[in-house]
């Protein structure tokens, strides 16, 4: 059954004060001038007794704002909490009920919500995003809470409250990676009332999917929260089945006061099948400038793979917290967090038949398959696909450690907003090869998925590993210089110890043994001009940097090759940008623009002089360059909007070592097209009936490091449109109909070289929400 996000019902009181005792006599002596005087006198003199004792709160902890509108005023994707508009960097926020509306089951999904996203077509789950034209690495730019969430796997929503996501390079904050932005997933956290929900969706290919998000008062100043779900479903809409599973609990306690504490166990069990992609058509020398496309004519849900194929994989993460409130504004917030995680994907590597002979014994390959490259007009039901193997069995285990003050001070005549901490963090990975090889039987067009394949039991043994060590220091300033201006400079180091093993798959025994040892520095500087509250202008420049090792190994096809990697300094990266986040219908709703420049300068190639073709240089460079915008919020008190777009016109690599492989000097890179986006709108007709559509659209693209005869192809643009339909019963029960792609339209969503994954086709679903 399918589980949607629960929108917590209820808003929570004011905030936590201490009244002075001036306000509590005065407010004692309207009282008592209500009573008869001998009432009077004894409760003045219970109360003289009771005075010097008392203290009174008001507690305020109430539904984040992310539960009731598409538009936020603060994040936490900077180091503690701050208000957007003193971010000179762009930050681009999916709410809670903005998920809820749409129906977004998957980080990726809600990802697509945000203009700029690309995914290219590896390996499953979230393992490779482009973000202004860079990676978003699952290894080392998507965090839970501000801490990296470092594996590969399936991401649910069930537990999100909202999803931030940082736009330009950010290593000062978050050490290495972030190239092209970072990506924040926010978990719902216990606040101080009785509220829950629970909601069940049911929708095409079987889908069900019901979620629980039950949130109790157990103190005054304590609350427990659990989060459950469950989906179930045929298909996905795009070739895969779904059956997982996932439980969040948290409890807080001490809330409002000086110290606050939080302790949370989160668990995502992924038992998914996989569509690892279809091939594609691709030019012909006789005609080399027809278009690469998608296999034409079939549905957007059509599988090929193997019946035995699977996508598994679950996540385990425990978390404490404590907040130190050192003053009303100042704290200290420090955050322990163990993971595990584990993956075992077994995918069909899809591709069109080919006959191959072998030039010297004249051995045929695929005797049945034809002897040139199937074309469009020579695409038939008949058209015979093989099926590869595509393995990927690993474990993982992280511990981290991170510690940050944020302080608001007056010093020297002017007031300082200070953010400063460490991190620590500890990860141990482990990459597994199957001992024996599996053969998948053939399959055509017309016939379709089938031939399951039995792997016995899929024995396995360790081929790599890799542990690391890793530490960041880090502290910024933002200066309050005058009235409306601003300036802001931080600075972070970083070491990270690395070391990479290869192993004998047979014996276990260590083949090679590869050590890395980085220390690096990163660079933030902004100026804000803030000439009224509705208006914020920003300047800025941020630097990162992103090792070779960044996917937990070291790429090469020889052992020394992988300890040339190891040694390969880090790439880096800057970016500039000018921004604004202004506010109108008073205060309704937010508008962000930005321009950026982007430039990765000196990108990892490999060496093509090189004897055995695979030596690493720092020799590549490339940029983009465009501009963003997204709107939030309410037009009017029954009409709320959400939009974010992005147009990048210029992209291009400025140099190159290697012009065998991809990333040619002159060229577009790939996974950056010329615009994307997406829009959403909502409108409250009756205290009943609320409506909403909405369209994602991105323009042509490539995919990654595209090489041809014909030169770089593109694949064509695309829009899909969405519908919503929301009846209120009454104030228990809610009842909601999506349907997303409409047109029912075929188009490539994640690309590769070799292959595509469409996106999902048009689905139907029904939720009905209950709130107690």
């Amino acid at each position: 059954m399918s589980v949607r996000r629960r929108r917590p019902v209820a808003q929570a009181l004011t905030q936590s004060a201490v009244l002075p005792l001036g306000a509590m006599a005065a407010g004692l002596g309207l009282s008592l001038s209500m009573l008869p005087a001998a009432a009077q006198t004894a409760a003045t003199e219970q109360a003289a007794q009771a005075l010097p004792n008392v203290t009174v709160k008001a507690k305020a902890d109430k539904a984040p704002e992310a539960q009731q509108s598409y538009q936020t005023l603060t994040t936490t994707v900077g180091k503690g909490k701050q208000a957007l508009r003193d971010i000179p960097q762009s930050v681009t926020v999916v709410t809670e009920k903005l998920m809820d509306d749409r129906n977004l089951d998957t980080l990726k999904e809600a990802l697509k919500n945000t203009a700029g996203i690309t995914f290219l077509a590896a390996e499953g789950g979230e393992e490779d995003i482009r973000l202004r034209g860079f990676s978003l690495q699952g290894t080392g730019d998507i965090f839970v809470d501000g801490i990296r969430d470092p594996a590969f796997y399936e991401r649910d929503t069930f537990n999100l409250d909202r999803l931030e996501v940082l736009r330009g390079s950010a290593s000062m904050l978050f050490g290495r990676g972030s190239t092209g932005g970072a990506v924040n997933q926010v978990s719902k956290a216990p606040f101080l009332m009785d509220a829950h929900e629970v909601s069940t969706t049911l929708g095409s290919h079987d889908y069900a999917r019901v979620t629980g998000d039950f949130n109790f008062k157990i103190a005054d100043e304590a609350a427990v929260r659990l989060n459950v779900m469950s989906t179930k479903a045929d298909n996905n809409g795009a070739g895969s089945s779904l059956d997982k599973s996932g439980v969040a609990a948290a409890l807080r306690w001490g809330i409002g006061t000086s110290n606050e504490f939080s302790a949370s166990y989160y668990h995502l069990d992924n038992r998914n099948g996989m569509n690892y992609g279809l091939p594609w058509i691709r030019p012909t020398t006789t005609s080399p400038n027809s278009a690469t496309t998608v296999l034409p004519g079939l549905s957007p849900d059509a599988y090929y793979g193997a019946d035995s194929d699977y996508n598994h994989g679950s996540a385990n993460l425990f978390t404490l917290s404590h907040t130190h409130r050192l003053a009303p504004k100042a704290e200290i917030k420090t955050t322990l967090r163990q993971g595990s995680y584990t993956r075992d994907q077994r995918a069909s590597a899809v591709r069109l038949c080919a006959r191959t002979v072998n030039a010297t014994t004249g051995a045929v390959t695929n005797p049945e398959c034809p002897a040139t490259a199937v074309t469009l007009a020579t695409l038939s039901p008949s058209t015979i696909l093989t099926r590869g193997s595509n393995n990927k069995v690993q474990n993982m285990d992280v511990l981290m450690l991170q510690s940050d003050l944020s302080a608001s001070v007056n010093a020297l005549g002017y007031r300082h907003d200070l953010l400063t901490g460490f991190d620590f963090a500890s990860e141990q990975k482990t990459v597994f090869d199957l001992l024996t090889a599996v053969s998948k039987p053939k399959t055509t067009l017309a016939a379709g998925s089938g031939g399951s394949v039995n792997e016995g039991a899929r024995v396995t043994s360790p081929s790599s590993d890799y542990d690391s060590r890793g530490f960041g220091v880090y502290a910024q300033d933002l200066l309050q210089l005058t009235d409306h201006w601003k300036v802001l400079g931080g600075l972070r180091f970083d070491s990270l110890k690395a070391k990479y093993r290869t192993l004998n798959t047979g014996t276990g025994a260590t083949t090679g043994t590869f050590d890395q040892s980085i220390s690096e520095w990163s660079r933030r500087f902004g100026v804000l001009y803030q000439p009224t509250l509705q208006q914020s202008y920003h300047l800025s420049y941020g630097t990162s940097f992103n090792t070779s090792g960044d996917t937990y190994s070291y790429a090469g096809n020889t052992p020394a090759a992988r300890e040339r990697a190891s040694n390969t300094p880090p790439e880096s990266s800057e970016n500039i940008e000018l921004g604004a986040k202004l506010d109108w219908a008073e205060g309704r709703y937010t508008t962000r623009l930005a321009l950026f420049h982007a430039v990765k300068k000196n990108e990892r190639n490999t060496d093509a002089t090189s004897v055995t073709g695979d030596s690493y240089l720092l020799s590549g460079k490339r940029h983009s360059t465009g501009f963003e915008l997204d709107i939030a919020g309410k037009l009017t008190s029954k009409w709320e909007v959400y939009g974010s777009y992005t147009w990048i016109p210029e992209a291009e690599v400025d140099e190159s070592a290697s012009t065998s492989f991809g990333n040619r000097k002159g060229e577009r890179p790939g996974l950056i097209p010329l615009y994307s986006g997406s829009l959403w709108s909502t409108y409250q007709i009756t205290p009943q009936w609320r409506v909403g559509g909405g369209i994602n659209f991105r323009g042509k693209q490539t995919p990654a490091d595209v090489t041809s005869t014909s030169g770089v192809w593109a694949v064509k643009a695309f829009h899909t449109l969405d519908l919503m339909a929301e009846y209120t019963i009454n104030q228990t029960f809610t009842l909601k109909a999506n349907v997303s792609n409409l047109q029912d339209k075929l188009y490539a969503d994640a690309l590769y070289r070799g292959h595509y994954i469409p996106g999902p086709g048009r689905n139907v679903q029904l939720e009905l929400v209950s709130k107690f």
